[in-house]
């Protein structure tokens, strides 16, 4: 999906959300164990009670890995019923990868050739030759761990470098290191919610790319101070909630429950929208 049909999408639902689907069989309502494939078959009603709220969905890859091969077919059959969707929804697959080079590439044809998501999560520790197999890809995108929400995230991220002139720290770093390597139209950046302090600073630094926001909900952060400090004139935003959407329930009625949590998000992030005259 380009960047001009993702932003359509968003005007279109008057949603910037995306679902993460961290669909874990320790959580999942007990009466789907006995499916043929209980992930997936929790994945399918999820999606088809939320499709019309959400911009994006996002597979997070350490909850079917876990599962060995029944995990990763889990994995496929849940990309494939999203693809049902045609253009529809914007798919992530969240993978976090980062390899040398050819390893890389082997990685970005398993997301997007056999897979066919339309991103994945990349880790950039290792430069620029671990990322740009990535963007080769037409129509696909890098979404770079740039500032993320986990407490260990201080260890290295806030860490101060000695350059010319000023002492940035070594997300910022990143960030502008990596604007040579892609674009606003194939690369994204991933930055946690309760760091909505700093997204104004990122913002000064790229202010076209989109972001990919999780940790509003469960992990505390706040939707209004994330759009507050990180729309820009295209939204420019796709924020992540996994669990208060998907655990909303673990009892029957789990995807309807799951469906009202998405629509509380989806009407506030209208209301933004709205607010900032993008829709």
């Amino acid at each position: 999906m380009d960047r001009k049909k993702l932003i359509q999408l968003i005007r279109e639902k008057k949603s910037f959300l995306c679902i993460g689907l961290d669909s874990d069989m320790d959580k999942i309502p007990g009466h789907l164990l006995g499916a043929e494939d209980p992930v997936f078959e929790f994945n399918r009603q999820i999606i088809e009670a939320t499709h019309d709220l959400a911009v994006a969905y996002k597979p997070n890859l350490a909850f079917y890995e876990c599962r060995g091969s029944a995990g990763w077919q889990s994995f496929e059959k849940t990309m494939a019923f999203l693809a049902t969707f045609k253009e529809a929804v914007f798919t992530i697959a969240d993978a976090k990868r980062g390899d040398i080079g050819n390893t890389s590439e082997q990685y970005a044809r398993a997301f997007f050739d056999q897979a066919g998501a339309d991103a994945v999560t990349v880790a950039p520790y290792m430069g620029s030759d671990s990322v740009k197999p990535f963007l080769k890809f037409e129509d696909k995108w890098v979404i770079l761990l740039a500032l993320t929400s986990n407490e260990g995230s201080k260890d290295f991220q806030f860490l101060q470098l000695r350059e010319t002139g000023s002492e940035p720290c070594l997300y910022e770093s990143v960030i502008r290191k990596s604007m040579a390597w892609g674009g606003p139209d194939n690369m994204m950046y991933v930055v946690g919610a309760t760091r909505a302090e700093a997204l104004e600073n990122i913002r000064r630094i790229i202010p076209e790319h989109f972001l990919l926001i999780p940790g509003v909900g469960a992990q505390g952060g706040s939707l209004k101070e994330v759009a507050m400090h990180g729309m820009n004139k295209d939204c420019g935003l796709l924020v992540n909630s996994s669990r208060n959407i998907i655990f909303a329930s673990g009892e029957h009625d789990f995807a309807l429950k799951a469906r009202e949590q998405a629509l509380l998000m989806q009407e506030e992030m209208k209301q933004v929208l709205e607010t900032r005259r993008l829709i």
